[in-house]
């Protein structure tokens, strides 16, 4: 009974995403198009670099928000500037997808070798500089202040965020006061300014633009929650990299902060963990049943549910249209996703 209730999610799961993007499938074909135009170089290592990025996929998700944002404050969405921007967020992403997987030392990204794996450290610190680079030139070309002054906004806070992370690497005693400000810092504003520059690519003016930066906040700490949920409870191959990845990389995130209220004691076997780098035998699954019987997974995705309600909220200052709506879906999709 259970397996047929986990499969018949996994199709309202994908239905509701193919809804949401087959909305805009022909926007995301021309960003696909134009990130494989800002990936190609005269440089061969370059062009090569890009068209593995690029192929290694992913969600899309973040210019999906962009061009469904400029949608919903009433601008055109294929136009050159949407376009454009969000494929510019989609490297930014990218770039830090990149650096993100040199620091923590990942050996899978996406079901596939990182860029540092495959081509060393060196290669992918350049690459991914490279990326940040092409992403502000192809943004300049909007000649808009307000769009850079976010753009730059945004990524010295995942910057910072990435730095903030660092200096809790191992550490045990972080409080939920902490752990929501790195969140926020590398996940959140990017989620943010893509919205927000949609609405205002669609000239909504300052209310509407005010909602959609905040629905984008909302939604990217609901996302990040979900993100931390799935590092415990997805199948390997649906997650695109090693289960339980978090804790050998150091992380404490809000599953384990909250679970060490229950169960203070296991405090000294998460930092064998990940000083060690390895979860001894029956130790992941000792802390998964742990997670289960205090209900803390559970717990997490009602806050999840809590930043998805909040993101819907910002939403009524909008007129309702089929992309307004499909935001409207997108919380619910991000928190309940399988992978």
């Amino acid at each position: 009974m259970q397996m047929f209730a986990a499969t018949k999610n996994d199709r309202i799961q994908a239905s509701s995403a193919m809804r949401i993007f087959d909305l805009i499938g022909s926007e995301m074909k021309l960003v696909e198009d134009e990130f494989m135009r800002q990936a190609d170089s005269n440089i061969q290592v370059i062009g090569y670099l890009g068209n593995y990025l690029r192929a290694s996929g992913g969600k899309r998700l973040r210019p999906a928000l962009l061009i469904l944002a400029v949608y919903a404050a009433g601008g055109d969405g294929k136009n050159e500037s949407a376009i454009r921007l969000a494929t510019v967020m989609e490297m930014l992403h990218t770039a830090t997808l990149v650096h993100d997987d040199i620091i923590d030392n990942a050996g899978l990204r996406r079901n596939r070798q990182s860029v540092n794996a495959r081509f060393g450290n060196q290669t992918a610190v350049l690459m991914g500089d490279w990326l940040y680079m092409s992403a502000f030139e192809a943004s300049l070309k909007e000649r808009s202040l307000e769009i850079l002054d976010i753009l730059t906004r945004l990524t010295r806070k995942m910057t910072e965020g990435e730095l903030v992370q660092l200096t809790m690497l191992g550490n045990a005693d972080i409080t939920e006061e902490e752990y929501f400000d790195i969140l926020r810092r590398k996940t959140a504003y990017l989620f943010s300014g893509c919205c927000e520059i949609g609405a205002i690519l669609g000239l909504i003016g300052p209310p509407g633009q005010a909602a959609l930066r905040d629905y984008g906040m909302d939604l990217g700490v609901a996302f990040q929650l979900a993100d931390d949920i799935l590092d415990f409870t997805a199948d390997e191959a649906l997650l695109g990299k090693a289960a339980g990845a978090d804790l050998l990389e150091g992380k404490v995130t809000l599953p384990l902060i909250r679970l060490l209220r229950h169960e203070p004691t296991l405090r000294k076997t998460l930092r064998e963990i990940m000083y060690d780098g390895e979860y001894a035998p029956g130790i992941r699954d000792e802390i998964i049943e742990k997670l289960r019987v205090h209900g803390v997974l559970e717990d997490v995705r009602n806050t999840a549910r809590n930043f998805a309600t909040e993101a819907r909220k910002n939403l009524e200052l909008l007129p309702e249209t089929e992309y307004s709506l499909a935001l409207d879906a997108v919380p619910d999709f991000v928190v309940e996703r399988r992978s």
